[in-house]
Parts: C-alpha cells; sequence; structure tokens
C-alpha cells in the first residue's frame, strides 16, 4: 500500500522514473549503465517508488484500430442522485464494462468521463443502451466521438522540474 504522505522525489528517482518512461523494458543493469549508478541501487530505488505509489505498473500499448477496434468516445455521465453508494457502486461497475478504457470522476456539471472502445457504431451504442441508459443511477449522458487520440508526454516536463 503506498505510503500517505506525497512522495518526494530527488533527482535519481525523477531520472529513473524518466528513463523508465522511454523504455519501460530496460533491463536493470542497462538502467543502471544509462543514470550512472549500481544495479543494486536501481533495484532499491525501484521497489521504493513502487512502495510509495509512484510507480503503479508496468504496461502494454496496444493500437485499438489495427487490432479491429477502431471507434472510441468519451461519454459524459451524469447520476440522477449524488449519494455515497450511488457513487461508489457506479465507480466499481464502470471499469470491467466491455470496452471501457478509463473512467475519470470529475467536477462540474458531468461526474464521470467514460473513454470507450467499440469495433463499430452499432456495438458503441449497444454499449450506451445496456450500460447507461437503462441503469435507474445514470439521468443524461453525453457521447463524443474521438476522431484521433494522441499519446502525451507533458508529463516529463513536469518531473524535470
Amino acid at each position: 500500500m503506498p505510503d500517505s504522505k506525497i512522495p518526494e522525489l530527488d533527482a535519481l528517482d525523477r531520472r529513473l522514473v524518466l528513463a523508465l518512461s522511454r523504455n519501460s523494458r530496460i533491463t536493470g543493469s542497462a538502467l543502471a549503465a544509462e543514470l550512472g549508478v549500481a544495479e543494486s541501487t536501481v533495484s532499491l530505488r525501484l521497489k521504493s517508488l513502487q512502495r510509495r505509489g509512484v510507480i503503479t505498473g508496468y504496461r502494454l500499448d496496444v493500437d485499438l484500430a489495427a487490432a479491429g477496434i477502431p471507434l472510441q468516445a468519451l461519454i459524459a455521465v451524469r447520476l440522477a442522485k449524488h449519494s455515497r453508494a450511488q457513487i461508489d457502486a457506479f465507480r466499481a461497475a464502470a471499469p470491467h464494462w466491455p470496452g471501457v478504457l478509463r473512467l475519470f470522476h470529475t467536477a462540474g456539471a458531468d461526474d464521470y468521463l467514460l473513454h470507450v472502445a467499440a469495433r463499430d457504431s452499432g456495438e458503441l451504442r449497444d454499449f450506451v443502451l445496456e450500460y447507461l441508459t437503462g441503469d435507474p443511477a445514470v439521468s443524461h449522458t453525453q457521447t463524443s466521438l474521438i476522431f484521433e487520440n494522441a499519446t502525451a508526454d507533458g508529463w516529463q516536463e513536469l518531473l524535470r522540474g
């Protein structure tokens, strides 16, 4: 479980995270050589960054269009009530619905944004009808199609500091 306080990152921690952002499959020895530190230092720092919740995992990026899932959308969801039970239930269920890529709990008129993927517009329509408009907890949805999705790396500049 991550520590409850905000983790402090020193210069080596930041360089380590930035190096991993460029290549998360890099070996410990190659990472140590790139950073100019011992491999044991890299290992200890990685464990610390994971324990403190700075590094939450390693992932595979998939081009969904190349995998036959070309349609993506952002769906704004407004809940009918704002009881803790209703919010918790939606938060627990939505990430597991088919096609959901990301779930954002937001401030403002809408309560959530769902980033979803589908094979075609019919599948997207079926998703909205089955999981959103049929749910009595949901009072309103608005779907926006995504024409282009680019991965951003602006967070790296913030880490450099």
